[in-house]
């Protein structure tokens, strides 16, 4: 018998290989070179609340916009929403949100090189973009929607827990290109899988590529990186969401909590009328105050942990300035999934038979 501890999930050998064979030397050192100074870092997040999701997308990051500027440089702007599936508007990023977005680069000078990137779990993105008015915001502000699996790919590898064997993805180009600047405008939502849905996962998901035709879970022929990065566990896919967050991370990351989403997420769940939003340039930093607004014990999400213990970003809210509204003042519980007990098994030790 294997007997997998916990603490020692991510320093296994065969994780280490995964990690090794997807994340090139140069990169490796240079992430360990920056750990010490990211988890130690005081960082800054926006939070602002209101009754227009517009002009609260366009507050909240208004406290950032001479580091935002200098950031992007003459970068191009890769603006991803969280849309999942078409039909369900809860589970998407509202089109007001965007246009807040865009009406910011806007007033900082940065419209010019924006594009709108985004791939949905089944079908083409411009179903989604149709459905949740996304066109005519594209002709207002002359932005360009792609649709992600229609563009240019790297290949990377992720865990499968039913046999502990790298698998590879095609994972989206414009998302791991560190030349764009990547802008996570995540909704606010609990998950079925890994307990919550924020800017890290928003990319995360939106990254992996599937087939043209890949309409359905049960497709014979064509596949879904997004399926292959689930990983047949939820140990796996906590990790593989971490592993892929060295090549795929926000460089501002945004959160909408307008409305967020609260049990069976991240596409059916039920409405929370919360009235916040969050901004920041340290995406971890981001999420641990999103789980706080939450009424999450950020403990319970592995990736996240597994981000922080390797100095992602700042996680710990004593070391968080809250610009604008008091964190305390608007803190919710949301419910979680009817899983949640069965989501945290990425916690308990993984046993794997094998003949001897």
């Amino acid at each position: 018998m294997i007997k997998l501890q916990r603490r020692d999930f991510i320093r296994t050998s065969l994780f280490g290989g995964i990690a090794a064979a997807t994340i090139p030397a140069s990169v490796m050192n240079v992430l360990a070179a920056q750990t010490k100074t990211l988890s130690e870092a005081t960082s800054q997040v926006s939070l602002v609340t209101g009754n227009n999701r517009a002009e609260m997308a366009f507050n909240v990051l208004q406290p950032f916009a001479k580091e935002i500027a200098q950031a992007v440089g003459n970068r191009r702007i890769v603006v991803k929403p969280n849309m999942v599936e078409k039909d369900i508007p809860l589970c998407a990023t509202h089109k007001d949100t965007i246009e807040g977005i865009l009406e910011f680069f806007k007033s900082i000078n940065k419209l010019e090189n924006v594009v709108i990137g985004e791939s949905i779990a089944f079908g083409p993105a411009i179903t989604a973009y149709e459905c949740y008015g996304y066109i005519p915001l594209s002709e207002k502000y002359k932005v360009k929607l792609l649709d992600l699996d229609e563009h240019p790919f790297q290949m990377h590898y992720v865990m499968d827990e039913s046999d502990l064997l790298p698998k590879p993805i095609r994972v989206s180009s414009f998302l791991t290109d560190r030349n764009n600047f990547v802008v996570s405008a995540a909704r606010m939502k609990t998950h079925n899988t890994v307990v919550a849905t924020l800017s890290l996962k928003n990319l995360v998901l939106g990254a992996p590529l599937k087939d043209p035709g890949y309409f359905s879970h049960d497709s014979t022929t064509a596949t879904s990186g997004k399926r292959i990065i689930h990983g047949n566990g939820y140990r796996a896919f906590n990790y593989n969401m971490y592993s892929l967050a060295h090549h795929v991370r926000p460089d501002l990351a945004f959160v909408d909590g307008y409305e967020g989403m609260e049990g069976n997420g991240p596409t059916r769940g039920t409405p929370v009328d919360h009235r916040v939003c969050i901004a920041g340039l340290d995406w971890m930093a981001v999420e641990r105050v999103g789980l706080e607004l939450m009424g999450i014990n950020p403990a319970n999400l592995g990736y996240l942990k597994y981000c922080a213990e390797t100095g992602m970003g700042q996680f710990d809210l004593d070391k968080i300035e809250i610009i604008g509204e008091p964190l305390s003042k608007h803190i919710r519980t949301y419910k979680l999934a009817p899983n949640i007990d069965r989501q945290l098994e990425w916690m308990t030790p993984l046993r794997q038979s094998r003949e001897s």
